[in-house]
């Protein structure tokens, strides 16, 4: 006899009506997990885990079940709503300004930031990071992590200014080859119509934001608002002279950094020197 499938509890957040919706959609049309895999390409068991709300939907996957249930946009809908939830309760507030930001400027001392990681540098990060999360706990992390980045694609996009370390480019992560893919992933990025890249190199000496991240947002309506990260946690600035501090800070550092040719050249000096 086959198992009883779980019951389910649409009214505890999006995610978990997307998954009833899913759910009920697929019940109608009388497919199985198994029948529905095989139309959108993704695994039953991971259906089955969008279902329970156990799995955030990946991108692709909205689209894909209203072309097959006729559902005229309900499920695109209902992602957008469940993306905003899946990140933790600190960083919440900083991610739904980040979706209102017109230009976004970062510093960033250790790591590729969030918004321009491959999907192969983030999941080895997430991994060393979570050394006990399972495989499913490291690709939520990852599919809330790629989800993020659309915020690049929208029309119009965000100017993003980007300002690394050069210790981001030395540190890698996952082997050669995935810091040789997001190397070149920031080569891409050094110079165009939205986006500059620079790097800030060790005979710099030292300044004003080593040791952690910095996130400088401007919104539409001209508002100004900060971010400084550490290693699990993070403070949103609001304070207007506050701002204003950390963006004289971030403006000195710019001015202090390679031009964004000298930077992807430097960037591209980086991966010929990796083993191969």
């Amino acid at each position: 006899m086959p198992a009883r499938p779980r019951e389910l509890t649409p009214d505890r957040s999006a995610r978990h009506l997307f998954g009833a919706k899913m759910r009920a959609h697929r019940e109608r049309a009388r497919l199985s997990l198994e029948a529905l895999s095989n139309v959108v390409r993704i695994s039953r068991s991971h259906l089955s885990r969008i279902e329970t709300a156990e799995a955030m939907p990946p991108p692709s996957l909205p689209a894909m079940l209203d072309a097959a249930f006729g559902t005229d946009g309900i499920f695109e809908e209902l992602y957008r709503l469940a993306s905003k939830e899946i990140h933790p309760d600190q960083f919440q507030r900083r991610m739904e300004l980040e979706t209102r930001a017109t230009l976004i400027e970062e510093y960033a001392g250790q790591i590729v930031p969030g918004l321009v990681q491959t999907e192969d540098y983030a999941r080895a990060l997430f991994v060393v990071a979570n050394p006990k999360a399972t495989r499913d706990e490291i690709e939520e992390l990852v599919t809330a992590r790629m989800i993020r980045q659309t915020r690049l694609e929208a029309v119009p996009p965000p100017d993003l200014s980007l300002i690394f370390d050069e210790a981001v480019l030395r540190r890698g992560f996952g082997g050669p080859a995935v810091t040789h893919a997001q190397l070149a992933r920031l080569v891409e990025l050094a110079h165009t119509p939205t986006t500059v890249v620079q790097v800030l190199p060790f005979e710099h000496g030292g300044h004003a934001l080593v040791g952690g991240t910095l996130t400088l947002m401007t919104l539409g309506d001209g508002a100004r608002v900060a971010y400084e990260g550490s290693i699990t946690t993070g403070t949103l600035l609001e304070d207007l002279g506050i701002v204003a501090e950390r963006q004289r800070a971030y403006d000195l550092l710019r001015a202090c950094a390679l031009s964004p040719g000298d930077s992807a050249a430097f960037i591209r000096s980086v991966m010929e020197a990796l083993p191969t």
